[in-house]
């Protein structure tokens, strides 16, 4: 194998563009590997994990392009090369319409003067200054970079409110404001049901549940993951619940999250007592006589969550389709799996969704490790799993200097390979995450490793159950009803929703009482 690294000084690019011109690199014919980075410490020790670093990167700035190409030879290194390089220039020539660029935050507002939201993608280092620029020229904020330091976002925030503005983030990946949806975000129909939501895929799922419920959605107003700490004390969600209370298409609203810290909490509950309009909030594991008592509507899991907020908003539960648990399903391929195939690997790009499955299948069995969510259980070694093991490839430890894993699924597929091969393992549950921003087909890059594994299988005499969830809508551009039949073909089982996932999985492992 041959590897070349061109180091482009002084050039530029977000993480969102870079995540695209990866995904893209790594799918030219001949590339074996290829990397297309800012030149941070970050992605350096990245390079430094995949066996790719050189003297050449290291002398690169975090203000300078790495471009790296692993191939069979150099002839293969120099053709790869010319194509990536035709990548951004298609870029630059106007892959994006109507594209307009600008030199900085001041002359966007000065040219843009109705605008009244900046999206900041930049490295983290630099996010805290642009969000600040942003909040200084009155506009509301989306932060979709990560590595954001703690006391960065909560002064940003501080000064949002002060201005009567909205930050949205840091690591805010999913919003949809007034239809139009926001990094990753689903294609959802429109109407009254508004959402505030600490999670991105978790988000994606309340909305996509609403829709397949038949309601609608009027905003969805993301946080970031660190909103209801201590720390930060809510404070945009907070906005976020008074701006719905406020918004005249909003009748019903629904607020989602993993546990807040209990003054957090509190805080919350006081602001819904007063809300003129009815509340469900859907906090994953928390307490539901808390919830009721502040007079909101407690709903257990996002599902739940979903289909009460339809149901306030004017939907007829029992006309509504909520696809209850395949119980002859469970009996099947309990019944496939032989008496060692005891475990459950889910991998999942989505972390919501994978704290909402462990969840799930914790209720019957205790020993499910991961590497988020309770420290009791948390794995010694990510790349190690044991007994039971959830893992979210949306976590840092997976991300920093590389694309999401809803863009770039290579070490999903790694890891996944890993899995089938293990005797033990008799499922293995993951999700396909569609919709704006996402793979153009996560299914599609899937299935010759599903064919593989089980093949592979089944010449050591076992069944391998995969269970796939498609978080999406028929609107998505990736096609929702195609991606279910692709993997369908290949034997897949499909989950309705990340309820039916978790409790699925775990049916299909159960064993009979000795």
């Amino acid at each position: 194998m041959t590897v070349k690294t061109v180091i482009k000084k002084n050039t530029y690019f977000d993480s969102v563009s870079l995540m695209t011109l990866s995904t893209k690199a790594n799918k030219i014919e001949g590339i074996r590997q290829a990397v297309v980075a800012m030149g941070t410490a970050l992605n350096k020790e990245v390079l430094h994990n995949v066996g790719l670093y050189s003297e050449s990167a290291e002398q690169a700035t975090p203000g300078d392009l790495m471009i790296i190409i692993e191939a069979e030879d150099e002839a293969a290194c120099d053709e790869a090369l010319i194509q990536v390089e035709e990548l951004f220039i298609r870029k630059d020539s106007g892959d994006l319409n109507q594209e307009i660029k600008f030199s900085s935050m001041a002359a966007a507002v000065k040219r843009l003067e109705k605008a009244n939201l900046a999206i900041i993608s930049v490295p983290g280092a630099y996010a805290f200054r642009e969000a600040k620029k942003a909040l200084e020229n009155g506009l509301n904020v989306m932060i979709f970079s990560d590595n954001v330091a703690l006391d960065q976002e909560l002064a940003l925030k501080q000064m949002a409110s002060e201005k009567g503005l909205l930050v949205m983030g840091p690591d805010c990946g999913t919003a949809i404001i007034g239809g139009k949806g926001l990094c990753f975000a689903n294609e959802v129909r429109r109407g009254n049901i508004g959402i505030v939501a600490a999670s991105g895929t978790g988000a994606q799922e309340v909305s996509v549940r609403i829709d397949d419920f038949g309601g609608g959605v009027s905003h969805l107003i993301g946080t970031g993951g660190r909103d209801l700490s201590e720390t930060i004390g809510g404070i945009s969600m907070l906005a976020g619940l008074q701006a719905l209370e406020e918004d005249p298409s909003t009748e019903v609203i629904l607020l989602l999250s993993k546990i807040p810290a209990v003054a957090v909490a509190e805080k919350i509950y006081s602001q819904v007592k007063s809300c003129s309009k009815p509340v469900v909030i859907c906090f994953l594991g928390g307490q539901q006589e808390k919830i009721t008592a502040a007079g909101a509507v407690y709903a257990k899991t996002t599902k739940e969550a979903a289909l009460k907020a339809v149901v306030l908003a004017g939907g007829k539960e029992e006309e509504i389709n909520t696809h209850p648990l395949n119980l002859p399903l469970i009996k099947e391929i309990k019944a496939k799996l032989r008496a060692d195939q005891k475990y459950i690997r889910g991998l999942f790009c989505g972390g919501t969704v994978c704290q909402e499955v462990m969840g799930l299948v914790r209720e019957k069995y205790p020993n499910v490790y991961s590497n988020i969510g309770d420290p009791a259980y948390r794995l010694a070694d990510v790349h190690i799993s044991k007994d039971h093991t959830m893992i979210d490839f949306g976590d840092d430890a997976f991300t920093q200097g590389r694309p999401h894993p809803m863009i770039d699924p290579s070490l999903r597929i790694e890891r996944f390979l890993k899995e089938a091969a293990d005797p033990a393992v008799g499922v293995i549950a993951m999700d396909f995450i569609l919709g704006y921003g996402a793979h153009n087909d996560p299914a599609g890059i899937m299935l010759p490793h599903i064919r593989r594994a089980k093949l592979e299988a089944a010449q050591a005499g076992r069944h391998l159950e995969i269970l796939a969830f498609v978080l999406g809508t028929e609107k998505d551009p990736q096609n929702f009803s195609e991606q279910v039949r692709m993997l369908m073909k290949e034997g897949v089982t499909i989950a309705s929703s990340v309820v039916n996932t978790g409790l699925l999985a775990a049916g299909f492992v159960e064993k009979e009482a000795q």
